[in-house]
């Protein structure tokens, strides 16, 4: 098999290219930095939202294309047709938060924001879920069959650590620099799953060339008895802090509308139509291809992964406005050697003493 992988450099993208390298498949993964390709790995240098860039690469037909990117609804559905006339099936990662709100295990036919959201305000964006469901719609209209939609939910792995809409920056920093961790008092109540993004992979790859998964929708999660509060989550990253590194973190709770500070724009409907949501799922689908109880449990998982980040902890950049506003709450302060830049410092300073919003 010769598989295309659109940006495939991230954390799951990266599990699925080294388990189809173990198969022996031919694969090809784009990614806009440079990386020196390992055959049967090939890498291409490249946007994968520029048409042109597409067009070059989509001139050979695939045998199954993997896209991992994430697109404006109006970019889609100018590409759509070029990605289906290009391979023999074409893999799109969409969301499983795309579905509304269920007091049930969720399965694929469960109900959908984007059908049933009377919020017109949040239905006139395109925020993330209705993207998704909107560009699953566009592939299911289409005309063609030769797609697949994967809807993964929060994933973890080595070197990402989710705590509700936070990334690691937001909250493990803080926790390693023996500072307070901010989170929410109404959010840490809600059930949520968490999925080893390899355990997700291993789906994928198994769904890859099988007739029957054409023109069809899976999620890929950990089972329902896997699922978690959050609080269960915060409390087992705490407890392997502490086995690591000796001391455990204090956390500070915020009411739900303080919280919302820390969200703005559309970024504000993740909490509201997903992390205040109860999210657990029903996998009997998927396990046509893959035996989700075989999943990693996440009480394991986390620790196993949150261990390994500890010996070597890697931060992307930091928002110094936020972690202000956070020093301010939790009344306490960084120290300004630890701010890199003047710039940084300067916004530090002036939303820990000076900003009151």
């Amino acid at each position: 098999m010769d598989i295309l992988v659109l940006g495939g450099t991230g954390a799951m993208g990266q599990y699925l290219v080294d388990l189809l390298l173990n198969k022996g498949i031919t694969t090809t993964v784009t990614s806009r930095k440079y990386i020196k390709s390992n055959k049967p790995v090939k890498y291409i240098q490249g946007n994968a939202h520029d048409m042109n860039f597409l067009e070059k690469i989509l001139k050979k037909k695939w045998d199954a294309i993997v896209d991992f990117m994430s697109y404006e609804t109006y970019e889609f559905n100018e590409r759509v047709n070029l990605f289906l006339d290009s391979t023999a099936q074409y893999i799109f990662l969409s969301s499983s938060r795309v579905y509304s709100d269920s007091d049930k295990p969720l399965t694929e036919n469960s109900y959908r924001l984007l059908d049933v959201s009377e919020d017109k305000e949040f239905l006139s964006s395109d925020e993330y879920a209705l993207a998704k469901a909107r560009q699953e719609d566009i592939l299911k209209t289409s005309g063609y069959e030769n797609w697949t939609v994967i809807r993964p939910y929060i994933t973890y792995s080595e070197n990402r650590f989710q705590l509700g809409v936070f990334e690691k920056e937001e909250w493990l920093y803080r926790a390693l620099c023996g500072r307070t961790i901010v989170f929410s008092e109404e959010m840490r109540k809600k059930k949520t799953t968490l999925t080893y993004g390899l355990d997700v992979s291993k789906g994928i790859v198994e769904i890859i060339g099988k007739e029957e998964a054409l023109a069809e929708t899976f999620h890929i999660t950990a089972p329902d008895n896997n699922s978690l509060t959050w609080e269960e989550v915060l409390n087992i990253y705490l407890t392997e802090i502490e086995n690591g590194l000796k001391y455990r973190p204090k956390v500070l709770y915020q009411n739900h509308n303080d919280f919302l500070v820390y969200r703005s724009g559309l970024t504000k409907y993740q909490i509201k139509y997903d992390r205040l949501f109860n999210r657990s799922f029903d996998n009997n689908k998927i396990k046509k291809f893959t035996n989700t109880d075989n999943f990693l449990p996440p009480e394991i998982g986390l620790s196993i992964c949150l261990k390994s980040f500890l010996n070597n902890p890697k931060f992307k950049n930091i928002n110094w406005r936020m972690e202000a506003k956070r020093d301010k709450l939790s009344k306490e302060k960084t120290p300004l050697h630890e701010i890199k830049t003047l710039k940084h410092k300067i916004v530090y300073l002036i939303y820990r003493y000076l900003k009151t919003k």
